[in-house]
């Protein structure tokens, strides 16, 4: 965080970035799929795995691997917000747990 101060007033400016994934082709598709995920580890407490560009066509009960560490999605959420009447894709987000804490959880279902 930034903050600058002027005369009799003090302001504060937060930085954020923004992470746009390349497509190599089929560059005027939907602009959706080029939104990168937000990655979110849900085991309590739920720890962020940061913004990370993905394969669009990601389901429930595939495997990922982030930084070395195997995961396995238990939610795709997809956001859209209303803009000049037309719903535009706003965010992605992925729900994943451990492979192992997946499998241990899939077992205690069946």
């Amino acid at each position: 965080m930034a903050s600058w101060k002027m005369g009799f007033a003090s302001f504060q400016k937060t930085m954020s970035f923004e992470v746009s994934c390349n497509r190599k082709r089929d560059r005027d598709r939907e602009r959706g799929s080029i939104l990168p995920y937000k990655v979110v580890e849900i085991t309590p407490p739920p720890k962020s795995l940061g913004v990370r560009c993905l394969p669009p066509n990601l389901q429930c009960g595939e495997n990922v691997t982030i930084e070395g560490q195997a995961y396995t999605i238990s939610a795709v959420t997809h956001r859209y917000q209303l803009r000049k009447g037309k719903y535009e894709p706003s965010e992605k987000r992925l729900d994943v747990l451990s492979t192992g804490r997946y499998l241990e959880l899939m077992k205690h279902w069946a």
